[in-house]
């Protein structure tokens, strides 16, 4: 991987010699540390893209093991409301409910339903936690209720509780005992303190790789800012409705912008873990690093959507780019997240043999059930919006008197996410820059991409093919595979542009290419 000897080198450049396999492909463990202090079960992140990550995706990747960043191409409010929603998917005791007092209406009750997704919610005396609990309101509760109804008329008052103080999993065995939706927990004078959710029960028993603060059992919460004034007014929003990381998303993360930023998060909120980037040389992370970066993303022109390398002669090819990048920064334990590049499950493994503990996915991801946006039909198939945030596209939503909707020609962003809230300050222009330009200089396109189906289906199919892959290198866990290379018992080989095609399917007069059932 000497750039000096070979040039720069991207995943296609080179291949990885097997192994020796003496254990089955579902042993090999994939858990990853993408941060200082935040480990997943699963290597996957999905981009801060408009046209991939909101809610939907961010739970969904949670679940499944990864995280998905929501993007900040939005209003602050519109993103922390995303923010909130991914922590309040999945619990274990939940220390802030939603209560109300017995004098709030059914129409209260549907109101929460439509925005936060849930109506069972507990009743104390004055609407308040730490009040007493006086009942319980369900969705079989409202059923056919007229909206002005009070709930004192509707409420459930026949209560199964749980004494403060019950470990979570004697407060689970109640839950399941009690066949009830709901568990409150009271203290020895009645009074709400946290409350269980059955949902929770069911997701563990579902989702066990989600990956969850071990304190707090929610879903971990990922989300983008910029590193304008602005963006600490923003990221105190996201922090309020639960944040666990923040992605400083701009395209040359060298900068005083971004380094003042990190040491005023470091400052302001000590716990938050910080990813820093983007960065593709050792100069470029060291800058990051000492000013407390708790992980550092890498990645200049490698997107499929991405143009910088071309119109501005500036970038890295990926491989070279990871490779320096985080055999500099595991001097200082701090991990490092491909970001671009990644095309298929073979790019996802090299990556991590370079040394990344996770890789960050836009259009491995954009088409699918999950991303923002509505399908539609382009040359007779069904596909999804997809645009880089340097188009001139993505620069141009939120401003003052420009719709988000555009017209209908092939490429563009005709079913990209709407305005859904006040014109805000572009999350575009910052990432490059660009705010002041009065010509905006595109640095990413606009297209479509095919439907690839629901994530849930998808992100357990790049599991599984990790795993393989690395049973055929012939090593257990992530960790040993990158413990091989620096060892020198996992081996690279260059390969030659007629080897590339060699790999590929060749020879056929046509084929269909199916990934997974």
């Amino acid at each position: 991987m000497n750039s000096r000897v070979h040039g720069g080198l991207t995943y296609n450049d080179f291949l990885m010699l097997p192994g020796k396999i003496d254990f089955p492909a579902s042993d090999v463990i994939t858990e990853t540390r993408i941060t200082r202090n935040v480990v997943l079960k699963t290597p996957f992140m999905s981009s801060p893209m408009d046209t991939v990550t909101e809610t939907d995706m961010a739970i969904s990747l949670a679940l499944l093991g990864g995280i998905g960043v929501i993007h900040h191409n939005q209003s602050p409010e519109s993103q922390a409301a995303m923010v909130r929603a991914v922590k309040r998917h999945e619990n274990g005791f939940i220390t802030d409910p939603v209560v109300f007092s017995p004098k709030h209406t059914v129409a209260d009750v549907l109101d929460i339903k439509a925005r936060l997704g849930f109506c069972g919610i507990p009743i104390t005396e004055t609407g308040s936690l730490g009040a007493k609990l006086v009942g319980i309101v369900t969705s079989r509760d409202v059923q056919f209720e007229s909206p002005d109804t009070l709930l004192c008329d509707v409420m459930t008052t026949s209560l199964v509780t749980a004494p403060q103080g019950v470990t979570l999993a004697e407060a689970n065995q109640i839950l399941r005992s009690s066949k009830k939706g709901k568990l409150p927990i009271i203290d020895d004078q009645g009074r709400l303190t946290s409350l269980l959710a059955r949902s929770d029960l069911l997701k563990n028993q579902n989702y066990p790789l989600a990956s969850k603060d071990p304190d707090s059992k929610q879903l971990y919460a990922a989300a983008a800012v910029g590193t304008r004034p602005s963006d600490k007014d923003r990221l105190k929003l996201l922090v309020e409705a639960g944040l666990d990381i923040a992605i400083l998303d701009s395209s040359q993360g060298n900068s005083l912008f971004q380094i003042e930023m990190i040491r005023w998060i470091k400052q302001t909120f000590p716990k938050l873990e910080v990813i820093a980037g983007n960065v593709v040389t050792r100069e470029q992370a060291a800058s990051l690093i000492a000013a407390g970066a708790d992980a550092l993303r890498v990645g200049m022109g490698s997107g499929s959507i991405c143009i910088t390398q071309e119109i501005m002669a500036v970038g890295r090819p990926q491989a070279t780019a990871v490779f320096a990048v985080a055999e500099f920064a595991s001097k200082f334990g701090v991990p490092v997240i491909a970001d671009g590049g990644i095309g298929n499950v073979g790019h996802i493994v090299k990556a991590l043999a370079l040394g990344a503990s996770a890789v960050m996915m836009g259009g491995l991801l954009a088409g699918t059930t999950e991303a923002p946006g509505e399908y539609f039909y382009h040359d007779g198939k069904r596909v999804k919006s997809y645009r880089g945030m340097g188009s001139l596209e993505a620069m141009e939503q939120g401003r003052p008197g420009v719709s988000g909707k555009v017209n209908s020609k092939p490429g563009s962003t005709k079913h990209a996410p709407q305005p859904s809230s006040k014109p805000h300050e572009n999350a575009a222009t910052s990432r490059y820059f660009s705010e002041s330009s009065v010509v905006k200089v595109a640095q990413g396109v606009s297209g479509d991409v095919q439907d690839k189906g629901s994530v849930k289906a998808f992100i357990p199919y790049l599991h599984v093919g990790v795993q393989h892959s690395l049973q055929d290198i012939g090593v257990r866990s992530v960790a040993r595979l990158q413990d091989g290379v620096k060892e020198g018992s996992v081996r690279f080989e260059l390969r030659t542009a007629s080897a590339q095609v060699e790999g590929g399917v060749h020879g056929l007069h046509s084929y269909t290419k199916r990934l997974y059932a």
